[in-house]
């Protein structure tokens, strides 16, 4: 990113934002509160939508500060870090078997596509070595017995 592709840094009291992240406070239209936004730049939804606190007058919303400002960019990059790990096990699952007396990983991963998604299926030995590598359906099952049943039959390919 280059200096003129950077956004100004905002400090409004309804409105923050630095580098990365703007912190925007709205209106909350299911009741007489309010709530807080946090997007990252470059993205259409936010990463983090919250209730946000309510001033002295019990009207206005609490003005964004940096101490605020900071803990919302934590909490929203958290919130990121969590939703990037969940689709990684989603896409990526392996198990640990014994097959012919040897300890064998046998992953599956899957790459999503807008065209359809692909998957592969792999074995390593436990020195990390790759014994067999084949493509799969995306919809294959990835369990101990069907790991064992691939391993026993030679790798062959899955129908």
């Amino acid at each position: 990113m280059t200096d003129q592709d950077t956004p100004p840094s905002v400090h409004e009291p309804r409105l923050w934002s630095d580098e990365r992240w703007t912190a925007r406070v709205i209106k909350n239209e299911d009741d007489d509160g309010w709530a807080v936004s946090m997007t990252l730049h470059g993205e259409a939804e936010p990463a983090l939508v919250g209730p946000w606190t309510m001033g002295r007058d019990k009207k206005n919303p609490k003005p964004l500060d940096v101490s605020a400002f900071n803990t919302l960019v934590k909490t929203a990059s958290e919130v990121l870090r969590r939703h990037e790990q969940q689709l990684h096990a989603q896409l990526n699952k392996s198990v640990a078997i014994t097959a012919q007396g040897r300890r064998l990983r046998i992953a599956m991963s899957i790459v999503p596509d807008e065209e359809g998604a692909t998957a592969t299926l792999s074995a390593t030995d436990e020195l990390g070595e790759e014994l067999a590598r084949v493509p799969v359906p995306p919809t294959f099952r990835l369990t101990s017995d069907s790991a064992t049943a691939w391993a026993q039959g030679g790798f062959e390919r899955p129908r």
